[in-house]
């Protein structure tokens, strides 16, 4: 059976014809060796000049494909590059944060034994109201004055509350042995007990609020440098205050 006279569907004639119309305007796109000669000599160009510009325009059309290859290459790799520096600063970020966490939980739990002996401290005074009541029950102001610092201590919540509060009770202490020392209580076997109590509390406060500080110092290195102060500033740290007492002058107590 010929082939030229098969019948060909309706439903892809179109096709077939568009396709054949690209074929063919590629052919009329395209010349042959002795065309461009032919061509070249309309215009006294010698065939092997011709030849030669064939070979550079080929040279050149092969090095552009080898340059966009490369350019191709090039952003591949720095894409792999760029893959991988995005994924060490996001380890880095992950162990900086992780590092400026486990910082400021240390300074939180260093707190709590401050807190602890500042409670310690401040659970003395209603022994040393008792002590004046029993032997001055005249003495409403030292009895007042310690009592509103212990109140005061315990209404604190937060750390610069509690700070606040303990300088409260430094001053009423202070006051209390300021006038224990000036009547019989200073001689007496409970008062003398009280104040071995209160000292060995204040050692303690000492060492724990040393301890604070040196936690406060490495928690506040950290924050402040690089790179972890560029993730403190983006995840909320920020550096916190040394634990300084504040009232240590004697109060003036009128007896």
């Amino acid at each position: 059976m010929n082939d030229n006279n098969s019948r060909i569907p309706e439903d892809i004639a179109d096709d077939v014809l568009k396709v054949a119309s690209e074929l063919y305007a590629k052919t009329q796109n395209s010349f042959s060796v002795s065309d461009l000669q032919a061509a070249g000599q309309e215009v006294s160009i010698p065939p092997e000049l011709i030849n030669q510009a064939i070979a550079q325009v080929k040279e050149q059309r092969r090095l552009e494909a080898e340059k966009r290859e490369q350019a191709k290459q090039t952003q591949k790799t720095l894409a792999i590059v760029g893959g991988g520096l995005a994924a060490v600063v996001g380890l880095s970020g992950i162990l900086s944060y992780n590092s400026l966490n486990s910082s400021a939980q240390q300074v939180d739990a260093q707190w709590a034994q401050v807190e602890n002996q500042l409670q310690r401290r401040a659970d003395l005074i209603p022994k040393l109201v008792s002590v004046t009541k029993a032997q001055a029950k005249q003495e409403q102001t030292i009895v007042k004055m310690l009592t509103d610092a212990q109140n005061k201590f315990n209404r604190a919540r937060t750390p610069n509350e509690k700070l606040a509060a303990s300088d409260a009770i430094n001053v009423a202490i202070q006051g209390f042995n300021q006038y224990a020392s000036q009547t019989p209580i200073g001689s007496s076997q409970v008062f003398l007990s009280l104040q071995d109590s209160i000292e060995g509390t204040e050692n303690r406060i000492a060492t724990e609020r040393r301890r604070y500080n040196l936690a406060i110092q490495n928690y506040n290195q950290k924050v402040q440098s690089f790179p972890n102060s560029i993730v403190a500033g983006l995840t909320g740290f920020h550096t916190k205050d040394f634990y300084q007492p504040t009232n240590t002058a004697d109060p003036k107590i009128d007896l």
